[in-house]
């Protein structure tokens, strides 16, 4: 008898299944309808709404041994109900038959079956054994895959490797589930550069992003290049692989595992709602913490967007520190990403609050915070979920090693940035025509397409009252 068993056991997997699945066959082959559920984050008290979108699930089929082929129809009934049911036109979920490790990326393709019709996001998958396979929104990245990114740098720092450029590994605290704020330093540069990843934990490129950028950083792959050298002469470094781990293993898509949402945890902008707390948000309690100790001339937050098929840069405009000296900044990091790696670019991404008083009250945001506590450029990476349009690849979409690369990418970025950062006077009249700033737009559809609804620092739409 042909049996399907759905189960998220894996850690960061989510998914409700309803009802059992119906199979149905007919001679050597047979046909099912899987229905599914997205189960939500813990409710968050100051946005007032239980987030959910992020899923991923093992489905594993077995009784195949007489029949060739099974044709199953996987159907997110609730995907209507989601924190951004906007994003789903386009999105293509992905797939393997594979394992969760990392000698298995490559693996993930993207189901191009998917649509989003009358509320329900569905899609066909054909079986051809017995098996598993894995659906995710976007492939997951595990907490054993964490521990072993930290247990790679750890092993660098007591071969001694990179003694010259005195790499740290430590804890800045705990979660409230007991897990281990990890940080890697290193670099023996005057210049300080943050980099943290995965504040929402559904945003797993985020930290595929860190692998990358820790491996070259810490010369985990073999021989460290010139450029990393360089780069690590200019800037002390501090990377926070994953800023939630608690919501990571717990398959959340925007909060940790008392409900917050930690790129809201920032700093107190409403008299009801104190941040960041060590009951609430010990995450962010811990790094900025530390940052407070260690300044900071450079921020990197680094993300995931559900509805734009494009890797993009969101700065902290509108705020106090915002002046032509930041802007200039902003851009010019912009195009020295870009120059570095063509899947960056500036035309779209969020647009800016409308005015300062707008601003003021998303100060509770990390690029925000950041950058005006320090004087320094902060700026929000994003990458996609969905393929990336300014180089598509429909079978694999923006995959994970792709994120991988971005992240390794970074350090010839940063290395045109270290004589700017700090300096004084009109430095930017060296910069190209092309290094200007560029004010992004969401209105990426069609020529004079309009978005109803803008959002701000990934919020979720207001809707119509």
């Amino acid at each position: 008898m042909v049996k399907i068993s759905i189960s998220a056991s894996h850690d960061g997997g989510n998914i409700i299944l309803p009802s059992p699945p119906t199979v149905t066959v007919s001679g050597m082959t047979a046909k099912a309808k899987v229905i599914v559920h997205v189960r939500p984050d813990v409710y968050t008290e100051l946005e007032k709404i239980a987030h959910m979108q992020y899923f991923s699930f093992r489905s594993f089929v077995s009784g195949m041994d007489n029949i060739k082929l099974l044709t199953v129809e996987y159907i997110v009934e609730n995907a209507h109900a989601v924190s951004y049911p906007e994003a789903w036109p386009g999105t293509t979920i992905c797939y393997s038959t594979k394992s969760l490790e990392s000698e298995d990326d490559d693996a993930w393709k993207r189901n191009l079956t998917t649509k989003y019709s009358d509320g329900k996001l569905s899609w066909t998958h054909v079986h051809n054994g017995n098996g598993s396979t894995f659906f995710s929104y976007w492939p997951p990245y595990t907490y054993n895959r964490h521990l072993k990114l930290i247990s790679d740098c750890s092993q660098v720092v007591s071969a001694k490797k990179l003694a010259e450029f005195n790499p740290v590994v430590e804890s800045l605290g705990t979660t409230i589930e007991g897990r281990e704020m990890e940080c890697i330093s290193v670099g023996t540069g005057s210049l300080v550069a943050w980099i943290i990843h995965r504040q929402h934990p559904g945003e797993t490129m985020a930290e595929f992003f860190a692998e990358g950028l820790l491996h070259r950083l810490m010369g985990v792959d073999g021989e460290m290049d010139e450029v990393t050298k360089a780069v690590l002469s200019m800037y002390r470094f501090y990377v926070v692989p994953c800023m939630c781990p608690d919501g990571a293993v717990m398959g959340h898509l925007r909060t940790n595992s008392v409900g917050a949402n930690l790129n809201r945890e920032w700093a107190t902008v409403h008299d009801y709602y104190e941040a960041p707390t060590l009951n609430r948000s010990p995450e962010v309690l811990a790094v900025l913490n530390k940052m407070d100790e260690t300044g900071c001339d450079f921020f990197l937050d680094v993300h995931g967007d559900e509805e734009l098929p494009y890797v993009f840069l969101s700065g902290a405009e509108k705020t106090p520190k915002w002046g032509e000296r930041m802007e200039h900044l902003h851009g010019y990091f912009v195009a020295s990403f870009q120059r570095s790696n063509s899947d960056v670019q500036k035309e779209i991404g969020y647009p800016p609050p409308e005015s300062e008083e707008k601003a003021l009250a998303y100060m509770n945001v990390g690029t925000n915070q950041v950058s005006n506590r320090f004087d320094c450029l902060g700026l929000t990476l994003e990458m996609p979920y969905k393929d990336c349009a300014t180089n598509p690849d429909k079978d694999a979409g923006f995959s994970p090693s792709r994120a991988t690369q971005l992240g390794k990418s970074l350090l010839e970025a940063l290395e045109n940035m270290s004589p700017f950062l700090r300096a004084d006077g009109q430095f930017w009249n060296a910069f190209s025509e092309e290094d200007r700033y560029v004010e992004p737009t969401d209105n990426y559809k069609e020529e004079g397409f309009v978005m109803l609804k803008k959002r701000f620092y990934s919020d979720v739409r207001p809707h119509d009252q």
